[in-house]
Formats: C-alpha cells, structure tokens, sequence
C-alpha cells in the first residue's frame, strides 16, 4: 500500500504510536508524507525492516533506510513535491481533524499543506478526529460522510517554538526591516533568523503576511496592529505550542490555504510589493545560493523557497531577500565563499539572486553586473575573509 501520512504540525502523533506499538502492520507499506526536518521525528521507515518512504527532505534518521535503498528522496521543492503527489497512487490517506460541526465538516486547522492534493483520490480515507486540533479558516474541509474510517481520540500535537535570536541575528534581523516598507506581503520561513526579522518589524504598519508557514512570533506583529485585518495571514501550516494553536480557532487574521495555493507563482507575482525574506546557508561571489547542503551532506531541501523567490521577482515593487550569517564555526569558516564546491548544492542560480543581507548590512544585486555584484557581496563577508575573497575573484575574472 501506499500511505500517505502528513507532516509538520498536521501529524498524527498518535497514529504513528499506534503503528509503533504494531510493527507488523508496516511490513510492505510504503509511506508518503511531507515531513519537515526538525519538526516531525517519527521514523516511519524504521518501523519494519520491509516498510519504506518517498521523502521530499532528507532527515537523520533517513539515511540509513536510504543506503538500504528502502527510501526515495526527490529532489524537488514544494511545488514539484505537490505534483508528485497529485499523480501518486494513494491508497490510504489520513487526515488529523478537528471535531465535527453541526453540519458534519471537520477543519485541517493547523495544516493544510499537502493532504488536499491527495484526499479525493485515496482509496481510503482516515480521520483521526483530535479535539486539540482548533477548527480554522480555511480553503478544505472534510465531511466526516466521506471517510470510510473516523477515529476520535485525544493526542498531543506537534509543537515547536522558533527560539530567540543571538545579537548576530538581531543585527541581520534589523537590516531585513530596513527594506520591507508598509504596506508589504511578507513571506517568511521559521527558526531564529525569522523570529529576529519579525522581532524588527513592529515599527511597521499595514503588512500581510503570505507564507507557508505561521509560527507564534507573528503575534507579535497582529498584536501590536502591524498587521490587521481579516485573511491578513494567509499560510498552509501554523508552528507554535498548542496556546499559539487555541488563538488560530479565535482570530480571523488567520486563512489556510494548501500549497496548491500558497506556492503558486502566478497567485505570488499577483500580489503587489510583494517581499521573500528566507535563510542561505552560502552564498559564492557569481550569486549562486546553497540553501541546504553543508560539507557534501544534506540538511534538509530547497523547500517552497523556489516559488516565493520567483513570484517575488515578478510582483510589482517585489523583493526577493536571502539572509545569512557571515561566519560559521564561530567565525572560521565565512559563508560568502568564491565559488560553490562540491560539497554545495545550488538551491537558488545566480540569475534569481535579488538582495542578500549579513550582519554587515544589505546588498541590491539583481540589476548590478558580474564584477559589481562580486564587490557588493565581498563587502558583505566578515572583514577578515574580504581581502583573501578580492583575490580569489581577480583570479576567477581572468579565467572568464
């Protein structure tokens, strides 16, 4: 059979104690879900020597199952990982709801990312009906008439907080903000690096939001009006603690959407002034950007940054931000580098490149020639790394 089992915040911790409580039932299953690294922690591959998964991240506790070949990762960003799956046989799929209204319907309430590409071609569908889960507004609802199995019991949910920011973040955090301007749509990704942009944004008025996905920092802005209104934070997942899940049942700031919708990039480049602010792990001096390779090893995938950027680009008055801290190994290592190596993985080419912000400020590349933009990005590095950068790119300008 193939599974569909969703991820992020939408897992069912319950059902997979379940299934962990009866390996057998896993022998032959494959298991498809879109599952966050960092965020979702159940090894469904693990669960029987003869179970395996179609992953779009890599995790830790994949690789094993991947060297025994029992896991497919596909390269893909979050669009193409939605393709696949509307193509995919399902022959179960299950979903985490809320409990029923009067008319029947259950909410997806903290994530509607993934399952809609699925639900209206399993051959059979599960609800694990969890009273934790708050009913939210929403594009996809499920009426309990339509599932062959309902299950209600009470379970924890996945929680995460994004953590606080160190005074380098802070640094980066205040730069991003000088380049939003009231009125922006922000997309935002989660972690430190996000929580210290919007820490920086309270100034701010009349932003929205238009993500992927919420984590409880955007309190802080509905809270101080720096954004208001009703459907002014449209994402496909919501990530806090299960007090930050209560208020998304209360507050009509709050719209869900799949990502058949928060990704697509014709409804992206639609949306005026339109600003992508996501995170870099390298970026080298032709532009090129490596979101999630670390020493030639995996961290996670490129992820819905792809069409955030793209629609950006294409928005009116739209900005595509990339940000990273100039150092790594507590400043040996600079994160500005020559030339991506073999151990990079390109996430964004160097024709996608807009603006790129360190802890030594802000850079606007996209309209800037090769050599300028190597100039540019070389200011951004720490000072001790700029003079060893400047020469390795006379060398690399003397070969083009």
């Amino acid at each position: 059979m193939n599974v569909f089992v969703p991820g992020t915040s939408g897992e069912s911790l319950a059902f997979f104690e379940a299934l962990r409580r009866a390996p057998e039932k896993s022998a032959g299953v494959r298991f498809v879900g879109v599952h966050f690294p960092g965020i979702n922690q159940s090894d469904y591959a693990g669960l029987h020597p003869a179970a395996t998964l179609r992953a779009y991240f890599i995790q830790p506790n994949l690789r094993g199952p991947m060297a025994e070949g029992r896991v497919e990762l596909l390269p893909v960003d979050y669009t193409g990982a939605w393709q696949d799956l509307q193509t995919l046989r399902i022959d179960l799929a299950l979903a985490q709801v809320s409990l029923p209204d009067a008319d029947g319907r259950m909410s997806l309430g903290i994530c509607h990312d993934f399952l809609p590409a699925v639900w209206g071609r399993a051959g059979i569908k599960v609800a694990h009906v969890n009273p934790r889960i708050p009913r939210t507004h929403g594009s996809f609802s499920i009426a309990a008439a339509d599932c062959d199995y309902l299950c209600e019991a009470e379970a924890p949910l996945v929680t995460q907080l994004s953590g606080d920011p160190n005074a380098e973040l802070v640094a980066i955090g205040g730069h991003v903000a000088d380049l939003v301007r009231d009125g922006d749509t922000l997309q935002l990704g989660i972690g430190k690096m996000q929580s210290a942009v919007v820490r920086a944004l309270r100034e701010h008025r009349d932003l929205r939001l238009h993500s992927g996905m919420v984590t409880e920092e955007i309190l802080g802005l509905l809270d101080t009006g720096v954004i208001r209104g009703r459907g002014s934070v449209v994402a496909g997942v919501a990530l806090g603690d299960e007090g930050f899940y209560r208020r998304l049942a209360e507050d009509d700031s709050f719209a869900f959407r799949s990502v058949g919708e928060t990704h697509d990039i014709c409804r992206i480049a639609q949306i005026p002034n339109f600003v992508s602010i996501n995170a870099a792990v390298e970026i080298d001096l032709f532009g090129q950007v490596n979101c999630d390779c670390l020493d030639g090893r995996l961290l996670a995938g490129v992820g819905g940054m792809p069409p955030f950027v793209t629609g950006a680009r294409l928005s009116a008055g739209g900005r595509a931000i990339f940000c990273l801290a100039s150092t790594a190994n507590k400043g040996a290592v600079s994160r500005i580098v020559p030339k991506l190596g073999a151990g990079s993985a390109i996430g964004a080419p160097r024709y996608m490149l807009d603006r790129v912000v360190t802890e030594h400020g802000t850079a606007a590349l996209a309209d800037l020639s090769l050599h300028r933009r190597a100039e540019k990005l070389i200011e951004l590095a720490a000072p001790q790394f700029r003079a060893g950068l400047a020469a390795e790119w006379a060398g690399i300008a003397a070969r083009l």
